[in-house]
């Protein structure tokens, strides 16, 4: 039963009327107006069956991301695994009988690189007449020089000694970052003491001007920044690669082709990022050495008295030796092919770029110069003997 209740709209105030409901029993309850019952459907959630096309991309969806999971598992599960492992070096085993005498070849050789190198700092500091920008390049070179054969000789000479020939992966990766570091540095800091060589024979009187303190520290901080960041580079691609079936490397050392050999994954991307950054690196050093000696050549060939002529010829002498010998090995090491075949001569080819010419360049450099073997001469007479050397 429905009753309404209240007065007349002037004497309750309202135009509404108050409904309500009548219980049994005499109960009485208000009834909820029509408009709230409607707004309270309207807030009330409503589930609405999906579409069988929206059911089917979920489902979809989540297969793609299990599946997606499942190989970042494995990948991460062939890496951890790669991390764990231990290389073996076969450096020159299959030559038993050489072990001894290449033992006594390297040791001698790396002996008087330190030696040569260090020397060489020491030599170009203690003099004030070398404070000059070649001088200041060379001292870097020798760094790298001392620097590389330090990084590699070691382990091989360890592997000439012991029967462990093992490295480990952390251990491995390190010895090739900074090997190939220094190389591509080297590369760089040859053809800078090209253009300083240029600057010297073609522009004489203003060479302490062009080739400031600055400058010259920028081209050397500049070096070695493309060199690090380039070995990073290759470095990275490496560490993506997996190493789950042998460990053997066929080298005494790190190097990059005898890492690839002994990965059991895809190994091209990694290929195709040396390939770029070691293309783009010979090709600017060699353009740089190469458009600086043509004008040296051309400003020698215009210099009318012999004196000059030879005076710039042995400015030149000692550092296209040495750029001779270096880009003449890592030219050489382009033009052969990763194969079984070509192992001893990688290796061989190998030593003469990581210790043989290490050892050269100081006796290239201080053989030719006068100032270096003055320096010399009055070291050994002051150090060692009490009557005058001659050289």
């Amino acid at each position: 039963m429905i009753r309404r209740q209240g007065g007349h709209p002037a004497a309750t105030g309202s135009s509404l009327l108050e409904r309500r409901v009548v219980l049994p029993g005499g109960m009485e309850i208000p009834e909820e107006p029509p408009n709230v019952m409607l707004r309270a459907r309207i807030s009330e959630p409503t589930e609405r069956a999906s579409p069988p096309q929206f059911l089917f991309k979920e489902v979809f969806s989540k297969s793609i991301y299990k599946d997606y999971m499942a190989s970042e598992a494995v990948v991460m599960d062939e890496r951890n695994q790669s991390a764990g492992i231990t290389f073996v070096l076969l450096g020159f085993s299959e030559y038993p009988q050489l072990q001894v005498p290449l033992l006594l070849a390297f040791f001698t050789v790396y002996t008087v690189s330190v030696v040569g190198n260090v020397g060489m700092i020491v030599i170009i500091r203690i003099n004030p007449k070398l404070h000059t920008p070649m001088y200041f390049f060379l001292s870097h070179l020798s760094f790298l020089d001392f620097c590389y054969s330090s990084i590699t000789t070691p382990k091989l000479l360890e592997i000439l000694v012991v029967d462990r020939r093992t490295i480990s992966y952390v251990g491995c990766m390190m010895q090739f970052f900074f090997g190939c570091t220094l190389v591509i540095t080297e590369m760089f800091m040859l053809a800078v003491m090209a253009y300083d060589r240029f600057v010297a024979v073609c522009n004489p009187l203003l060479y302490t001007v062009a080739m400031s303190p600055k400058l010259c520290s920028l081209l050397v901080a500049g070096t070695y920044t493309w060199g690090g960041s380039c070995s990073l580079t290759i470095t990275c691609s490496l560490l993506e690669l997996s190493f789950c079936g042998s460990n053997v490397i066929h080298h005494f050392g790190c190097e990059y082709s005898a890492i690839v050999s002994a990965s059991c994954s895809d190994s091209h991307f990694s290929q195709m990022t040396r390939f770029i950054i070691s293309t783009l690196s010979e090709v600017c050093s060699l353009l740089i050495i190469l458009a600086s000696y043509i004008f040296i050549i051309v400003t020698i060939i215009k210099m009318p008295s012999a004196g000059g002529l030879r005076k710039a010829f042995s400015t030149c002498a000692s550092h296209l030796t040495a750029i001779t010998i270096f880009h003449g090995v890592i030219l050489l090491l382009y033009c052969v092919p990763n194969s079984r075949s070509s192992w001893l001569f990688i290796k061989v080819a190998t030593v003469l770029y990581t210790i043989v010419i290490p050892m050269l360049n100081p006796l290239i450099y201080s053989l030719r110069n006068n100032d270096v073997k003055e320096t010399i001469r009055k070291l050994v007479n002051t150090k060692m003997f009490s009557h005058p050397m001659q050289f």
